[in-house]
């Protein structure tokens, strides 16, 4: 082995991060080496040895040199796979059928061969893929002057795609007084849940179908089902606020305890509001009023306030109000249902 062959070894085994790491130069001159991870208009994200991840502003980015291939999306939508340098402020791509010179101005994305995975994966992801959500419960049990008990139980779960969404609630409400002789003696049983499907047309404009389905015991209520959808306007969307409003039509169909069942059709209209305050806590609310197409006079509104309170990263605290109004319930049952639980939160993802 010759001299020059020992000393070119000896390089190799001594700076093997600066052979073969990636490498991004700031318009200050900072130097930064590590793996790009990825890359939009706005922000790089480059994981180093020492420091972790760590995130530039794209503008302040002078010049970007890859060992492994990037993929990068540009202005007019295409796509292009290879090693990275640049030169004069643009980005010279080393693809397969030959280097492709692009400004740096044109990239919109960014992307390493693992974030291109997940992405591409992200896109069409598996039925049990993808979902978040929680489940609350509370309980409450009393013994001596007053012998009650009080059971709430809520999941919910959503699976976002890049495009979609698809949600899944239920809750429940059930307390008792079991001191000798009290009547009722069943003081609340009522049951909601449902499942909806959103699919975005555009950044702003979005489809939904739903169904929903609703008991309650003391307003002898054996089951409305609710089946509709619309069109939905996503009015304010950002990583820490969602405002959207809704429209629509859906068909009900309800059945009272010793009443026939009735079937009519209905619109629908509402607003949703998701808010997160600081780092721990999420406010949700919605609204709607369903007024009767077949008797203008009849219609039902519902109201849903709630927080939750990480306390974890899986445990939270959860505060949930809601308010059912019907125009025409059966004789002896009030129009208002109002509910009120607290207690804890159980987050997941999978």
């Amino acid at each position: 082995m010759s001299k020059l062959q020992a000393l070119a070894l000896l390089f190799i085994f001594l700076f093997p991060v600066a052979l073969f790491a990636d490498q991004i130069v700031l318009k200050n001159g900072d130097r930064l080496t590590g793996t790009i991870e990825k890359s939009d208009d706005k922000e790089l994200v480059i994981k180093t040895e020492f420091a972790g991840e760590v995130t530039v502003q794209w503008p302040a980015v002078q010049e970007i040199t890859s060992s492994a291939p990037l993929h990068i999306t540009l202005s007019n939508g295409q796509t292009v796979v290879g090693t990275v340098t640049t030169t004069d402020g643009t980005l010279a791509v080393a693809t397969a059928s030959g280097t492709v010179n692009e400004p740096k101005a044109s990239v919109t994305k960014l992307l390493s061969e693992a974030e291109q995975a997940a992405y591409d994966k992200s896109l069409h992801p598996g039925l049990l893929e993808g979902w978040q959500g929680g489940a609350n419960v509370g309980f409450a049990l009393t013994r001596g002057n007053s012998q009650t008990k009080d059971l709430a139980l809520a999941f919910t779960a959503a699976r976002k795609g890049w495009h979609d969404k698809l949600s899944l609630y239920t809750n429940s409400v059930y307390a008792t007084n079991d001191a000798p002789g009290a009547v009722p003696g069943t003081t609340a049983n009522a049951v909601q849940g449902g499942i909806r499907y959103d699919h975005d047309f555009t950044p702003r404009l979005f489809a939904y179908v739903g169904a929903d389905f609703q008991t309650d015991a003391l307003q002898t209520l054996d089951l409305r089902s609710v089946f509709g959808g619309g069109l939905g306007l996503h009015a304010i969307k950002s990583d820490t606020t969602t405002l959207d409003f809704l429209g629509g039509i859906n068909y009900t169909r309800e059945k009272y305890t010793l009443l026939p069942a009735r079937s009519f059709a209905a619109a629908s209209v509402g607003e949703e509001l998701t808010h997160k305050m600081g780092k721990s806590t999420v406010l949700a609310e919605k609204l709607y009023f369903f007024p009767d197409l077949n008797d203008p006079g009849e219609y039902r509104a519902t109201f849903n306030f709630g927080t939750v309170t990480k306390i974890s990263k899986w445990l939270g605290w959860q505060n949930a109000f809601g308010d059912i109004y019907v125009t025409n319930p059966p004789a002896g049952s009030k129009q208002n249902d109002i509910q009120f639980t607290t207690g804890l939160n159980v987050s997941f993802a999978h």
